[in-house]
């Protein structure tokens, strides 16, 4: 696809990686993991940070190897036909009505902590988020590349410097870890809300062909902003393991205790930011994964066109609609952030199962140990979740036969009337 004739490098991409697994919840999903699993969230950190390393890896060779815009669902399509990986495609399309307003929704808090907003201020403001999502890709990714590996390199060193600080001064940490006795099932459950902070290593492989070369620098910009990202989570439960959690944002709280003031300014902004990073990049990851899906025929053709910038603009008009309508839906009726987190997971865990078994068919026996690995990785997220896996299962037992029926049936129809 060429698409757009800026590039890309490895750093760029490591930069865009990052931020798009840092986003709005490294200051968010920590908390909501020590909740979880209480004493031992931080094995639930380096526990998923290990096995997540395999899955990036597959992802980055299977990117490096066959580039291309419709990312999990073409590697799906190559190695078990066109049904099922436009089933893949479909499902990952799906994240959308629940994936962008919980991401948004937490953008909004850092907004709402940083500018003291009323609640009638929420729609207003996210409504602004779509708007600049907009301007963000109608002329390509590059140039947010390049803002987003600047914001990769903040949020580290906030990150650094806040660890330090809680290491040179011991008052502040006084409480005693690791009382409770070891439970594998709230591990499990933080692991299941931690996987979280992964999505967006298969949304890089919508973007290979933005690459300058992809052979090159798909496999270091993957691996460094994979285990950056694990550590930088570690650093944040490290900080949080031992904060009372009274506040929606206890990150704020720790960051005043350590430097005195200015921890609403400071990670309201970085906040802010880093969700920003996340939905832009999965919204071009979203509009290029249209545009293949149009020309297979799987959408409508109308998807097709591309704007002067070679970017998929009305495939990306379609998907910020879509955005805003679940953001009205979403905002008038009761919802929880964790039940959200838990459904995207569900059917990000069945991307990854696919995409690791397609593996198994696209690359060479010595990865195998690999794939292999990954695909257990896979199936203890998915116990982790349990019933939260009930509504990818539901997508993908509705999409499996509709699209298996619509390549036997509709399409040779289709092309005999042509």
């Amino acid at each position: 696809m060429q698409h757009t004739a800026n590039k890309i490098g490895r750093w760029q991409g490591a930069g865009l990686l990052t931020t798009t697994l840092l986003g709005t919840s490294v200051f968010i999903l920590p908390q909501m993991t020590i909740e979880t699993a209480s004493d031992w969230a931080m094995l639930s950190w380096v526990l998923l940070t290990l096995a997540i390393l395999p899955v990036a890896m597959v992802f980055a060779k299977l990117s490096s190897h066959f580039p291309h815009a419709g990312g999990p669902a073409y590697f799906v399509e190559k190695a078990f036909g066109k049904s099922a990986g436009r089933t893949i495609g479909l499902l990952f399309l799906f994240v959308v009505p629940i994936g962008a307003p919980a991401a948004i929704i937490m953008t909004y808090w850092f907004i709402e902590t940083l500018f003291g907003l009323s609640p009638e201020w929420a729609l207003p403001v996210q409504f602004s988020i779509i708007a600049l999502l907009f301007l963000l890709n109608y002329r390509g990714i590059q140039f947010s590349a390049t803002l987003q590996l600047m914001l990769t390199l903040i949020i580290t060193l906030v990150v650094i410097a806040m660890v330090a600080g809680k290491s040179f001064l011991p008052d502040i940490s006084t409480t005693a870890q690791f009382q409770a006795p070891l439970n594998w099932t709230p591990v499990l459950g933080a692991m299941g809300i931690a996987f979280w902070s992964f999505l967006g290593i298969e949304a890089i492989s919508h973007l290979a062909e933005d690459f300058a070369e992809p052979k090159r620098d798909l496999v270091p910009a993957i691996m460094t902003g994979t285990l950056l990202v694990g550590v930088i989570y570690l650093g944040c439960t490290y900080l949080l393991i031992d904060t009372p959690h009274t506040d929606t944002l206890s990150m704020v709280s720790v960051f005043d205790q350590l430097f005195s003031n200015g921890g609403a300014y400071i990670i309201g902004a970085l906040g802010v930011a880093g969700g920003l990073a996340t939905v832009n990049v999965y919204t071009a990851s979203l509009s290029r994964l249209i545009w293949s899906l149009s020309n297979d025929n799987v959408l409508p053709r109308y998807f097709q066109q591309l704007n002067n910038y070679r970017v998929p603009q009305r495939a990306l008009q379609c998907i910020l609609v879509v955005m805003s309508a679940t953001l009205v839906i979403t905002h008038y009726s009761a919802h929880d952030l964790e039940d959200l987190i838990g459904w995207v997971n569900g059917v990000f865990v069945l991307i990854y199962l696919a995409s690791m078994l397609a593996a198994l068919r696209l690359l060479s026996a010595r990865h195998q140990p690999l794939v292999a690995l990954s695909c257990i990785f896979c199936a203890t997220i998915a116990v982790g979740l349990g019933t939260k896996m009930l509504y990818a299962l539901g997508l993908f037992t509705i999409f499996a036969p509709l699209l298996w029926y619509q390549q036997r049936y509709i399409l040779p129809r289709l092309k005999r009337s042509v």
